[in-house]
């Protein structure tokens, strides 16, 4: 039923633009459909697979680094972990095939040692007990120093690598491991605490790949848009899905495997886990295998294609700024069919005892990537660098940050990593570069941009429900002395009245 609920509202509104103002072939519309069904189901498998074994694997190899008390281990493990999940990220794959600019290793590698560090410096702000504001105020002046000097081709492609890096994959094992590390400490914000791994891990990768583009000049940036499917039957159809198959079944295999061999050296070294608490995260791992690649699958072949024709044919339109609009809608809805935002939304329900529900941080992302899209399309319309965007945003983001509670920033900066996972990769990425072609844009520079503008907004969002939750609190607060105070003045016959 979530699911359902996640995925049905973005294919009715593909369907209801296809048969309106955006009309397509009959071979795009049902690519789209199967590929929706497989969505489904993929989703289905991963929230549950995730549940059952990457969460569980993460706390305890988390409390395992900590419990060995040497920070050499703890940092080198770190390192390995974050090098380790990052490649294994399918988002980032899809994103690298994407990029015309850089070759898909040398992409994926620099994004992997991004995230490597990086996640030794969230290991150290969690053992040292560093206010995380800080940290993500140091290191996005970088980020933004760095900007003014990287080339252009490299800017918007750095900023989404940020987004894309903390995916299905990476998004599950990395918070639970905060949450083992947390677990160790016994101070009062040491929940607090367990959040933030993710904000950190996503400026990694936009530092790595703005290093790249200034020691690295790619011979050919050609942009090659993606194959519309041409099929005559229901028998071709299914070859089209039936082909993909196992491609993804092999790189979710890939992907998997050293998570799979890490843990297994964990648990004959330290964790020496009973024969039942196995045999639970071995099924939670073929679950988590089978959704995957199910739902790679689904939006691989069936909704890249839908959207980037989709996006040419409303840009196409004598009012193209109706794609703004649209592009709100379809963010709205489309940021609830992220697997890793069921991951992160029930985990910040338990961590916080239901005091931040599930149904409100869902809200809060949806209205932030409703946001987002519609300033990425005023991008893609205009042709406006995304640093007028981006420096503004973040600068809001990280002022806020020093007027709500440090749970709600960590919350609101994993939040927007959490919130571009494959949906934005797989359809609102193809989605604008589709708009883009439609308006003679340039692709690199316009086009891109799409995934860290998602990542942008829910920081602000998230915070900003936080500042009205300490608003109302401290309120609520007055209310008993206020009361107290006027009762004081009355005699007891006109309180008695009252």
């Amino acid at each position: 039923m979530e699911a359902l609920r996640a995925v049905l509202p973005i294919i009715g509104l593909v369907l209801l633009l296809c048969f309106t103002i955006a009309p397509i072939s009959a071979s795009i519309l049902l690519c789209f459909l199967l590929g929706g069904v497989l969505l489904v189901v993929g989703e289905m498998f991963f929230t549950l697979g995730a549940e059952m074994s990457m969460s569980p694997m993460g706390e305890r190899v988390g409390a395992c680094m900590v419990r060995s008390r040497k920070l050499w281990f703890i940092l080198g493990l770190a390192f390995v972990l974050g090098v380790l999940v990052t490649i294994s990220e399918p988002d980032l794959q899809v994103l690298a095939e994407q990029v015309p600019a850089i070759p898909n290793m040398t992409l994926i590698l620099a994004v992997a040692i991004g995230v490597g560090a990086f996640l030794m410096v969230a290991m150290l702000r969690m053992l040292f007990n560093i206010p995380l504001n800080n940290l993500l105020l140091l290191f996005y002046g970088v980020v933004f120093l760095l900007a003014v000097f990287a080339p252009a081709d490299f800017l918007a492609v750095a900023f989404d690598s940020g987004g894309v890096t903390t995916g299905p994959m990476t998004v599950p094992f990395i918070m639970a491991l905060g949450v083992g590390v947390a677990s160790i400490r016994s101070d009062r914000h040491a929940a607090e605490d367990s959040f933030g791994l993710v904000s950190l891990c996503s400026i990694g990768p936009i530092l790595a790949v703005l290093v790249l583009g200034l020691v690295y000049r790619p011979d050919d940036a050609a942009y090659t848009p993606p194959v519309l499917p041409e099929i005559s039957d229901s028998v071709e159809l299914w070859q089209l899905f039936q082909e993909g198959i196992p491609t993804y079944m092999g790189e979710i295999a890939v992907a998997l495997l050293p998570i799979i061999v890490l843990f297994g050296l964990f648990q004959i070294v330290m964790l020496r886990l009973s024969r039942r608490q196995l045999l639970k995260i071995v099924i939670g791992l073929v679950y988590t295998y089978v959704g995957l690649v199910l739902f790679l699958t689904g939006v691989n072949v069936g909704f890249i294609p839908a959207g980037n024709y989709i996006g040419q044919t409303l840009a196409s339109l004598d009012h193209p700024g109706i794609i703004i609009p649209i592009a709100m809608v379809m963010g709205y809805f489309i940021v609830r069919a992220e697997p890793a935002v069921y991951v992160l939304n029930k985990q910040v329900e338990e961590v916080t005892d239901g005091a931040i529900s599930a149904g409100a941080m869902g809200i809060g992302l949806s209205v932030g990537v409703a946001i987002s899209l519609g300033l990425a399309m005023v991008r893609v319309l205009t042709g406006i660098s995304i640093l007028w965007f981006m420096i503004p945003g973040y600068a809001i983001a990280l002022g806020i940050s020093f007027f709500v509670p440090r749970i709600y920033t960590a919350i609101a900066f994993d939040s927007g990593g959490v919130a571009s996972g494959p949906m934005a990769t797989t359809f609102l990425l193809p989605l604008a570069q589709g708009a883009c072609t439609a308006v003679g844009g340039n692709i690199v520079t316009d086009a891109f941009g799409v995934v860290a503008m998602v990542a942008m907004t829910p920081l602000i969002t998230i915070q900003v429900m936080g500042l009205a939750s300490q608003i109302s609190t401290r309120l609520a607060g007055r209310r008993p002395a206020a009361l107290e105070e006027a009762l004081r003045d009355l005699d007891e016959n006109a309180i008695v009245d009252l």
